[in-house]
């Protein structure tokens, strides 16, 4: 039985300013570029038997350069859509909004452009991705190359906790985590590693 390889994107300038980056497509850094390089290395030393990304080009450039072939797009491991918070650091939500807490509170309602999404919205697409992805775990290794929020709740949802335990998770830029097993029960593996 494979693993399930979470590849979180490299750094773009709007996640080093700390800035809610839904779907507004951002690329990458220089830095962001050089850590999904580094990161092909110990992917080259798993069994990948299949790699997806979001269609955000900052995961389809992490994925190309970190090494990964026959990658296929999928909309599900889009980022949480942030409506009203698009762009915006939690500080600057917070001067309208004091206390507010993503996790708690969710987003603000946005545009047509950014609707924004529940936490159980991005939750049914990571059901829905892990569903699809599961049985080619048989095969070997799967690769995710997708965004902070959306892998943490992923996460969440493969330990059968509720979506908001992403809280939980801190991921950063540019990082590897492994899910699997242990004696048939989902556990982390791995998590929040940086490039070697």
């Amino acid at each position: 039985m494979g693993e399930l390889i979470l590849v979180r994107h490299g750094e773009t300038v709007w996640s080093r300013e700390h800035k809610h980056t839904g779907r507004t497509d951002v690329p990458l850094t220089r830095a962001g570029e050089a850590a999904a390089r580094a990161l092909a290395g110990e992917l080259a030393a798993r069994p990948i038997a299949a790699a997806f990304a979001s269609p955000a080009q900052r995961a389809v450039r992490t994925a190309e350069l970190a090494g990964l072939t026959g990658v296929k797009t999928d909309p599900d491991l889009a980022e949480w859509d942030y409506g009203g918070c698009e762009g915006l650091t939690a500080e600057q939500i917070r001067q309208d909004r004091p206390g507010w807490y993503l996790w708690r509170d969710g987003v603000i309602p946005g545009d047509g452009e950014h609707p924004g999404e529940t936490i159980d919205q991005v939750a049914a697409r990571a059901d829905a991705l892990l569903f699809r992805v599961r049985p080619l775990l048989a095969d070997g290794d799967v690769a995710l190359v997708a965004h902070g929020h959306l892998l943490r709740i992923l996460t969440a949802r493969w330990l059968g906790l509720e979506p908001d335990c992403g809280r939980l998770f801190a991921l950063d830029t540019g990082t590897l985590s492994t899910l699997g097993t242990e004696h048939g029960e989902p556990v982390i593996a791995a998590w929040n590693v940086p490039p070697r």
